[in-house]
């Protein structure tokens, strides 16, 4: 895929360029070909009974996203062996792999962990080197910090490579770390000596999470102290950024599926979409809906085109969109009635993946100061 051509960045002191918020054909093309191959590979079913087993992430779903498609390599240079894409076609996978909660490390590696290297590869070395190998998708690494960790907590919880950090996100499935310390920013094998995984029992069980000590353990440099904050900040903020698409996509699958449902569902010889106080609740929540997609699409399109303005866009971006999600899902659960409360139903996966993207990268309090902060408003 080769990159799309990109307005320039504003200069500092102008004003940005004016956001592209619509998807392009090569977008929607991408989206077409990530939905079939998750409505083949993960379906409700199969998300369910993953869930319930002790290895919820599919290899084979992994090597059709990463390497089918060529999902993991979208925001790596094609002379780094990636595809060569941007963010707004990231955003898109995440987008569907939110309306599938698919359990796949796609947010974590092929972009948090990504976007990280990409910040130290400019001179080659080993952050380029294992940066071609996540775009190959025969890899996957981890940003060795707390999945609550906001973009503006990027200082290193370790002093070196002893010590724990807790509530890593897919940690316990990923073959390389990436542990920020106050000496730098080191790559440790998940396999080597002296790292240990625990795993924890979390709210969202399609993405899971580890408490990881590191006792006596080796790594490869790849940064100083300097550039391995540097290089974290923007990992962490093209991972909030992101994950407002992921939000997106929840939000979308559950109001569709709602309509959908109230639209069969029958009372008093009616369906019971058709009562006005349903009618309300489902039109504000497509207005909620809406909205999000333009805040995601702007967070996304920011983080593209490098604009000045993309710490405000992916802050109004999460601090808006997590909401959104967490209220379709709550308003999908209830509205299915007696059967929106199953675990046969997938609409419990929804709820515990909007529930937990929440508090991820920063909860929307966090990034409500952060909006109040750099638009230079005084905080609530």
């Amino acid at each position: 895929m080769t990159a799309p051509t990109q307005p320039p960045a504003a200069a500092p002191g102008q004003p940005s360029a004016t956001p592209d918020l619509l998807y392009t054909q090569d977008e929607e093309d991408l989206r077409s070909a990530v939905r079939a191959l998750l409505a083949d590979r993960a379906d409700a079913p199969t998300v369910i009974a993953a869930t319930e087993s002790d290895t919820p992430y599919d290899p084979r779903l992994w090597e059709a996203l990463a390497t089918g498609i060529g999902a993991a390599g979208l925001l790596v240079p094609e002379k780094l062996g990636g595809q060569g894409a941007s963010h707004r076609e990231a955003a898109v996978v995440l987008e569907e792999l939110g309306r599938s909660v698919a359990p796949a490390p796609y947010l974590t590696s092929a972009v948090v962990a990504t976007d990280t290297l990409l910040a130290l590869a400019g001179d080659g070395g080993p952050a380029a080197a294992l940066l071609a190998e996540l775009a190959s998708g025969a890899r996957t690494a981890v940003l060795a910090v707390p999945f609550a960790t906001p973009p503006s907590g990027a200082r290193a919880a370790l002093t070196s490579l002893d010590g724990t950090v807790r509530g890593v996100a897919d940690a316990a499935v990923a073959d390389v770390l990436l542990v920020p310390t106050a000496e730098g920013l080191y790559a440790v094998e998940a396999a080597a000596p002296g790292v240990v995984m625990e795993p924890l029992v979390p709210l969202d069980l399609t993405r899971p999470l580890a408490t990881l000590t590191l006792s006596g353990a080796t790594g490869t440099l790849l940064a100083d102290a300097d550039a391995s904050t540097a290089a974290v900040r923007r990992g962490l903020l093209a991972g909030a950024g992101l994950l407002a698409s992921e939000q997106l996509g929840i939000a979308e699958w559950c109001l569709t599926e709602t309509v959908r449902y109230t639209r069969e569902r029958h009372q008093f010889n009616r369906p019971v979409g058709s009562f006005q106080s349903l009618k309300h609740r489902m039109g504000q929540l497509w207005l909620e809906v809406v909205s999000a997609r333009a805040a995601a699409r702007n967070a996304a399109d920011a983080l593209a085109t490098g604009s000045p303005d993309a710490p405000l866009a992916v802050a109004v971006a999460q601090a808006y969109c997590s909401g959104v999600a967490v209220h379709a899902a709550e308003e999908c659960v209830q509205l299915h009635g007696g059967i929106g409360m199953t675990w046969e139903h997938p609409a419990h996966l929804y709820l515990k993946r909007a529930k937990a993207d929440s508090i991820a990268y920063g909860s929307a309090g966090s990034h409500r100061e952060a909006v109040a902060e750099l638009a230079e408003l005084p905080a609530p």
